[in-house]
């Protein structure tokens, strides 16, 4: 059993499967971890997933549970899939028992559900955040229980059964907010000229992978610009290979940088003027966050088809442009950046209009949710 120090607080923290859970989770970790009155974090996680490499390289205790997304059929992988969020409750439940956590943060999806679900029996006070336009079911199925709920955006409250609702944004990392456009360029070493960075989440998309790579040749040869290429681990050789056939000059060409992931982020990020990607909620925040026009393919099969909502708000509120994943083709690629690179008018105006959406004290401000829930 663990001793906890007079007046010092143990937190869980619980997120995971994709970085739009895990990078929020981590973004309010930190700044726990920053305060006077923190004895220890322990991050509550999928070992299978992203977050236990990430919460360890962060020097965070892991403590794992075996759970994963809930298939969408009657079958035997959902009567497998019962049993394992059954047993990863009650390893929650045991794990609250011996670290005896002050509260549990949770950013939602499933890996959140066992140590929220373990909260609730425990009467352990918890904090939700949900990051989508949409909450997902686990953030409605606990929002009742938990002591605040925050969502990334205002559409979400109706959605969502609280008596604690605030509107903070997605938690970003502070990284975002240390250096300029400049000093991210100096640290890639690249020209001070339009740049586009393209992404596809930590995970690569092979769609506008294949599309930008058919778009190079002609992009380069009308515009003088850079493209910051993020491919995805998984996809980075097939891209390599596409790009001999596509466009060989590749190899030689000082505008075009091409990496399976930036362990950075924030830096191609920040040193862009526009962006081709998903539209995860945490890419949007930190979209917003760096004020970057932004063309958005959203992902067709994410869950509770969130990311084609989340991408239709931001076109709706004039920050973005939206491009269907069946039409993510060179033709529109070309097209449409084209007309950012060519209408500066309109790039200012889907700039300016991301980074009013940037709520960049999300994670001060979720901070002292926390606070107030431990005093309740």
């Amino acid at each position: 059993m663990s001793t906890r120090s007079k007046d010092k607080c143990i937190y869980f923290v619980t997120g995971g499967g994709t970085g739009g859970h895990i990078y929020p989770a981590m973004a309010v970790a930190a700044a726990l971890r920053e305060q006077n009155d923190t004895e220890q974090i322990y991050y509550v996680g999928n070992p299978e997933n992203l977050e236990k490499s990430i919460a360890e390289n962060a020097g965070y205790t892991f403590l794992d549970v075996n759970v994963s997304g809930m298939p969408r059929k009657i079958s035997i992988k959902l009567i497998k899939w019962t049993f394992n969020l059954f047993f990863s409750s009650l390893k929650s439940v045991y794990y609250i028992l011996k670290y005896k956590p002050q509260l549990v943060f949770g950013t939602g999806g499933y890996v959140s559900a066992p140590a929220l679900f373990a909260a609730v029996f425990t009467h352990t006070p918890f904090v939700i955040h949900d990051c989508d336009v949409c909450p997902g079911i686990v953030s409605r199925i606990f929002a009742p229980y938990a002591k605040s709920v925050s969502l990334a955006f205002e559409g979400a409250s109706k959605l969502v059964k609280s008596k604690n609702i605030f509107c903070n944004g997605n938690p970003v990392r502070r990284e975002f907010l240390q250096i300029n456009k400049q000093e991210a360029r100096r640290q890639l070493n690249i020209d001070n000229k339009f740049t586009v960075v393209v992404t596809g989440g930590s995970q690569g998309a092979k769609q506008i992978n294949s599309a930008v790579v058919k778009s190079l040749k002609t992009l380069f040869d009308k515009y003088d610009i850079q493209i910051l290429h993020q491919t995805g681990k998984k996809n980075f050789e097939d891209v390599i290979k596409e790009l001999e056939t596509e466009y060989p000059e590749y190899k030689d060409n000082k505008n075009y940088i091409v990496r399976p992931y930036f362990d950075d982020m924030y830096i191609p990020l920040l040193a862009s003027d526009a962006a081709i990607c998903r539209s995860g909620s945490l890419s949007l925040s930190e979209i917003c966050v760096s004020g970057l026009a932004s063309i958005l393919v959203p992902y067709p099969y994410a869950a509770a088809d969130h990311q084609r909502k989340n991408a239709k708000e931001m076109e709706k509120l004039g920050a973005s442009v939206y491009l269907e994943d069946s039409d993510c083709n060179e033709e529109n690629v070309v097209r449409l950046l084209g007309e950012l690179i060519t209408n500066t008018e309109k790039l200012i105006l889907l700039q300016n209009n991301a980074k009013k959406l940037a709520k960049p004290h999300a994670t001060e401000n979720i901070i002292k949710e926390i606070k107030t829930a431990l005093t309740k």
